[in-house]
C-alpha cells in the first residue's frame, strides 16, 4: 500500500525531486492511463500546497479536450483546442503559467475562486495527449520552479502510462 510521505522542504527544487520519487513509487508497475491519472492528480492535490484543483484533460480529437481524473470542485467537461489556458497550451504545445487568470484573454472559469493556473501538456512520441491542469485560489501561486517540477511529474506519468 502506498502512503504519501510529508515533504519537509522549503526549497522547491528539492520538493519536486521528492514528489517525483513518490509519484514513481505510486505508479510503479501500473500502466492504466486512467488509474495513473487518478493517482497522479490525488498525489498532487494532497502534497502541493495552495491548490483548489488538480487534474487532467485528455485530447479526444484534434479539436477538443475532455475532462479526465481530478481533485477539486466539479469542472468544465469539454474545452476546445485554442480556448482557455488548457486549450491554448495544447495549441501552442507548451506549458503556460498564468499569474492572474482574470488577465488571461478567454480564461474559462470553472471555479470562481481560482486566481492562478499552471497547465502542462502531456507529450508522447511527438504528439500531445492532453494536459495537467493546476489551479490555485492565490494569485501568482506558480513560478518557473513549479513549471519545471510539474513538467517532470508529467514525464513520469507519460512513462508509466504509455
Amino acid at each position: 500500500m502506498f502512503q504519501a510521505a510529508t515533504i519537509n522542504s522549503a526549497n522547491k527544487a528539492e520538493f519536486y525531486r521528492e514528489l517525483c520519487q513518490q509519484l514513481k513509487g505510486l505508479l510503479h508497475g501500473e500502466t492504466d492511463t486512467i488509474a495513473n491519472a487518478a493517482n497522479t492528480s490525488a498525489l498532487m492535490f494532497e502534497m502541493m500546497p495552495d491548490l483548489n484543483w488538480a487534474g487532467f484533460y485528455f485530447l479526444k480529437s484534434e479539436k477538443e479536450l475532455v475532462l479526465g481524473p481530478f481533485q477539486g470542485k466539479a469542472a468544465c467537461v469539454r474545452i476546445a483546442v485554442g480556448r482557455g489556458v488548457c486549450g491554448t497550451a495544447v495549441e501552442k504545445g507548451t506549458s503556460i503559467l498564468v499569474e492572474d487568470v482574470h488577465a488571461f484573454p478567454g480564461h474559462i472559469a470553472c471555479d470562481a475562486a481560482s486566481r492562478s493556473e499552471l497547465v502542462v501538456p502531456l507529450h508522447h512520441n511527438g504528439k500531445i495527449l492532453g494536459v495537467i491542469d493546476l489551479d490555485s485560489p492565490t494569485a501568482s501561486r506558480f513560478d518557473a520552479k513549479d513549471k519545471a517540477g510539474v513538467e517532470a511529474l508529467a514525464r513520469i506519468f507519460i512513462e508509466a502510462s504509455y
